[in-house]
């Protein structure tokens, strides 16, 4: 339904207020600036910015950079708001709410305005908290696209590493949706947490007996797919612990593989990439985004889908500073949000 809230003309200012960062740096400085409201192309929506949604890749590339990026950079991936312009024709109308994965190649959404094409957006149902929106895109888009890849379906053994983290927490949801038994990793203190969200059997990550108790819980066939949220060592690890021919969905950058692990294993490795679609310029899968959003949108509307707990920002530099090192230090369970719109 269309937000019937301000469906008059928006005044739209020649400036906004932006985050950004002055070049990538290890400790995440980030500055306020005064940027010039952008210029959208036919195909795109001007969006009054209210709610940002933080992820590990914000702080992770505010590090070390990224390739596309020019500097000062404007972050944030995850964003909802409230569409000020759009051109004659053009779907969504103004004054609908929307939300979005953005373009990682461009700037992001860490503004009080920000431009977005018209077909990558999901409009946002009346009855949603659109704070709770804003927790959705990337860690939601990266769970079901997971899921699609290695092909969970009714009576798999699926082991997602990481169970509490945002990822983790939507993957639970979707693969008890399909029928899967769900084994996960958690600390101790939130095995109660993925266990309300539908795991079966939780182990704690930091066991030193991790793969024995696996096993012995599991017995010698071995997991039929993992979701592998942490990379590095852990992708051999669970790799390991998967049947021969197991598939396995890897959100970070793969290890180097031991050969003999390779040829007794033959895993079937899939790379998720949300950000690729837009590197890819590939048109089918960045409205693929807009229609995975549709889906998560009315899984958090109906109550199907819980949305992992919300932690508020302030919009200023200092606080997404800190947030993003918090995030990147390990051990945080919900999702920081920043709120934009006064």
């Amino acid at each position: 339904m269309p937000n019937t809230e301000n469906l008059h003309e928006y005044i739209i200012p020649q400036t906004m207020r932006a985050i950004v960062l002055p070049e990538p740096n290890e400790a995440i400085d980030l500055a306020d600036a005064e940027l010039p409201v952008p210029i959208c192309a036919d195909n795109e929506l001007l969006v009054k910015v209210e709610y940002v949604g933080l992820n590990p890749v914000d702080g992770q590339f505010a590090k070390t950079g990224f390739c596309k990026w020019q500097y000062p950079h404007i972050l944030g991936l995850d964003a909802v708001g409230v569409v000020v312009k759009a051109n004659k024709g053009v779907f969504p109308n103004v004054g609908q709410r929307v939300m979005w994965h953005a373009n990682i190649g461009e700037q992001g959404a860490l503004s009080e305005y920000t431009k977005v094409p018209n077909f990558a957006v999901s409009v946002v149902p009346s009855g949603l908290n659109p704070a709770i929106a804003a927790t959705l895109p990337c860690a939601g888009m990266a769970a079901l696209i997971s899921l699609d890849k290695i092909g969970i379906s009714e009576g798999d053994t699926i082991f997602i590493e990481g169970g509490a983290g945002a990822v983790g927490q939507f993957a639970i949801q979707y693969a008890k949706q399909r029928g899967a038994d769900v084994f996960t990793t958690a600390s101790k203190r939130n095995h109660k947490l993925v266990k309300q969200l539908g795991a079966d059997v939780v182990f704690d990550y930091s066991d030193k007996k991790l793969c024995e108790k696996i096993r012995r819980e599991l017995g010698p066939q071995g997991f039929d797919a993992v979701i592998d949220t942490i990379g590095g060592e852990c992708t051999q690890r669970n790799i390991e612990l998967m049947r021969f021919c197991g598939r396995i969905a890897c959100l970070n950058p793969l290890p180097c593989f031991d050969q003999d692990l390779m040829y007794h294993r033959a895993p079937n490795i899939s790379v998720v990439s949300i950000g690729g679609a837009w590197l890819a310029n590939s048109l089918c899968a960045q409205q693929r985004l807009s229609f995975m959003g549709n889906l998560l949108l009315e899984g958090a509307v109906s109550g199907d889908i819980k949305h992992p707990e919300i932690t508020p920002v302030d919009f200023s530099a200092d606080s997404v500073s800190q947030a993003l090192n918090k995030q990147l230090a390990g051990g945080f369970t919900g999702k920081q949000v920043v709120k934009v719109a006064k």
